[in-house]
């Protein structure tokens, strides 16, 4: 019931919003908890390139070998610059004896997501008392420098590794959502971090009363020769046409961009990263369809303080906009798909599923089949079908 409990604190916490904005937070909590006092009875006990040039080469070439010893095993793999690859472990009897070679298969991935998912119940000590929101961001920003036309960039590769990826403004701040998932990566060394990073945005999405997400693994990580350039993810300081921009290029319709944009029902604006300041919605941490809610029930207005242009809701002066949130209603295109969402929570779960399904697998050579995609069970979070 953390979670829970973590929702209602920030809640109370706001300065006193007027009634529509009262009413968006207690729904959504009382949906939170519908689904945790179900989750509790019945899933506790479950145990998850530059464009152009060089970097569209689909010349395999080797990253490395790693030898792991301890833990009464070792592991060997190599990566591909064009192609993902299959992981094996080998394991080796206490004697040292060989035990024999394996493929990692759903429950060594259930594993990796519960590992996930408990430190997001034990670590508190990020913004509004979760590190969910920002799980979601690097599983978004690793997987949103797709280019559809140079077929580079996307989730394979996890070139934010590397700092010219990892320092371009859009980034700042993911740091800490890299460094939160290091010891995950230290106890399942035969992940990738191009697979972790997007198998932690699923973790965080159903930890946080989210829709469930299929998910399949086969990314490989890449040097630091196959970064992106600049410019490739959402400035928020614009309006439609850039977003049309943006996601076109990942190949994305005005549904699903509008779709996407429901992330921002989760965390915040830190005017030390993109200089914007606040939160959304008034539940940070809790996957819902507040966000389209709020934009048409309540009246924006600039304002005003010395940092960038942003909207903030009149009523309580607690929650903000972006000039790209604002341009979903500006927009009748895309207007009319932020009414449904509004209007039908489901239809926004179902679509957001759809569309994250899509968005973590851009430019990813996947070996295996989309019918392989695996749906991992929650731990904590409800995850709704």
């Amino acid at each position: 019931m953390a979670a829970v409990a973590r929702s209602l604190t920030r809640t109370a916490s706001l300065a006193a919003p007027r009634a529509s904005t009262f009413r968006t937070a207690t729904s959504t909590i009382q949906r939170a908890l519908v689904r945790q006092n179900f989750q509790t009875a019945s899933r506790r006990s479950y145990a998850s390139g530059p464009s152009g040039g060089s970097s569209s080469s689909s010349t395999p070439y080797v990253i490395g070998a790693l030898a792991l010893a301890g833990a009464g095993g070792a592991y060997f793999y190599t990566q591909s610059g064009g192609q993902s690859v299959t992981e094996t472990h080998a394991k080796q009897g206490s004697s040292g004896e060989s035990r024999g070679v394996f493929t990692p298969n759903k429950e060594d991935y259930q594993k990796v997501y519960n590992a996930i998912a408990e430190r997001l119940e034990e670590k508190e000590d990020y913004d509004d008392g979760s590190y969910g929101p920002v799980l979601v961001r690097l599983a978004w920003h690793c997987s949103g420098t797709y280019d559809k036309d140079t077929k580079t960039g996307g989730s394979n590769g996890a070139t934010m590794r590397f700092a010219p990826e990892g320092d371009h403004g859009a980034n700042a701040g993911l740091k800490a959502a890299r460094d939160f998932l290091e010891p995950v990566k230290q106890k399942f060394p035969w992940i990738s971090y191009s697979d972790l990073w997007t198998l932690a945005g699923v973790a965080a999405i159903q930890e946080m009363q989210g829709p469930l997400i299929p998910w399949r693994p086969g990314r490989a990580d890449r040097d630091v020769s196959f970064c992106t350039p600049d410019g490739r993810l959402p400035d928020g300081a614009k309006e439609q046409s850039h977003l049309r921009a943006i996601f076109g290029r990942m190949g994305f319709d005005d549904r699903e961009i509008v779709a996407l944009s429901g992330a921002h029902a989760l965390g915040r604006c830190h005017t030390d990263r993109s200089g914007f300041d606040g939160p959304w919605t008034a539940s940070p941490t809790v996957v819902s369809n507040d966000y389209f809610r709020l934009l048409l029930s309540e009246k924006w207005a600039f304002r005003k303080w010395d940092g960038p242009k942003q909207y903030q809701d009149l009523a309580s002066k607690s929650l903000m906009m972006l000039p790209t949130d604002m341009a979903l209603i500006k927009d009748k295109e895309f207007k009319k798909h932020v009414e449904r969402y509004a209007a039908d929570d489901q239809a926004f779960y179902n679509d957001f599923r759809d569309v994250l399904v899509k968005l973590f697998e851009l430019g990813v050579p996947f070996q295996s089949k989309p019918e392989d995609r695996m749906v991992l069970k929650p731990v904590f979070g409800s995850g709704d079908e």
